[in-house]
């Protein structure tokens, strides 16, 4: 028997980034939950995928194709989620898109295009849920950040890192100024997920697989469905002192010291 405080009847989550990885992942759980779902990703068929499966376990999933480096289509999102719900109660920001250049190689247009991608996007979806959260009094934003946001990773990130250094300040600003009157902000850092990008990257370059594992005491690369508990209890009312939380979702590798090593790791 669950427990009721993770109970999400009655409430309406909207998710970027929705058609696969963290995002998929996270849409279900909250119908699984018990949210109602709005859906937002480029992707159209996989977003009509999650949405059929969201329909299979009892819940209405709206999906909405969106670009969310594009504020005016943000708009459009939420307008969507107006008409059709009239509330939210949590925001679900995981779409966002970064690129890999040498930082004295990167052109200022490649780092406009991550920062719009990955901080303009996320701001103006969490200050339309904000909106909307303050005034109904309540309501829950997680930001998805990266471990980049914290320490550094090299390889080409610089872009990516900057931008992802936003959104864990941008999430703690948030925190401090809407904590008083109801909504809490809280970052999930995770560190590598598995994804198509994420295979692609590695089949490329061998050699990175366990450079990545190395640096991941539990052993193994994040899934994504490891995100679902986690986001339903930043959603859900089991967390409701819990806000400016930056929370690390890496299989410890930040606890790991860079000399450390852990029984079964790589070597090389």
């Amino acid at each position: 028997m669950s427990h009721p405080l993770f109970d999400m009847s009655g409430c309406v989550a909207l998710v970027t980034g929705a058609a696969s990885g963290m995002g998929k992942a996270m849409s279900i759980a909250f119908a699984e939950a018990g949210a109602d779902l709005v859906l937002a990703d480029r992707n159209s068929a996989g977003l009509q995928a999650t949405a059929d499966q969201i329909a299979k376990l009892g819940r209405r999933a709206l999906p909405v194709t969106c670009d969310v480096s594009d504020p005016a289509q943000i708009r459009e999102l939420f307008g969507r989620l107006d008409a059709e719900f009239g509330r939210i109660d949590a925001l679900g920001n995981v779409a966002g898109d970064g690129l890999l250049a040498k930082p004295e190689e990167v052109s200022m247009e490649q780092v406009q295009q991550v920062l719009q991608n990955l901080v303009i996007g996320r701001f103006c979806c969490c200050q339309e849920a904000g909106r909307r959260m303050l005034k109904a009094g309540r309501g829950s934003i997680i930001n998805i950040g990266s471990l980049a946001s914290v320490t550094a990773l090299g390889r080409g990130h610089i872009a990516y890192s900057m931008a992802m250094g936003a959104v864990v300040q941008m999430t703690r600003e948030l925190s401090t100024e809407w904590a008083g009157r109801g909504v809490r902000v809280n970052a999930i850092l995770p560190a590598q997920v598995l994804n198509a990008g994420l295979e692609a990257r590695m089949q490329a370059d061998p050699p990175l697989r366990d450079t990545y594992l190395r640096g991941i005491p539990s052993g193994r690369f994040g899934r994504p469905d490891d995100i679902k508990g986690l986001a339903i209890f930043l959603a859900s009312d089991a967390s409701p002192w819990i806000t400016g939380a930056i929370i690390p979702m890496d299989g410890g590798n930040l606890a790991q010291n860079a000399n450390g090593t852990y029984t079964g790791a790589p070597r090389g």
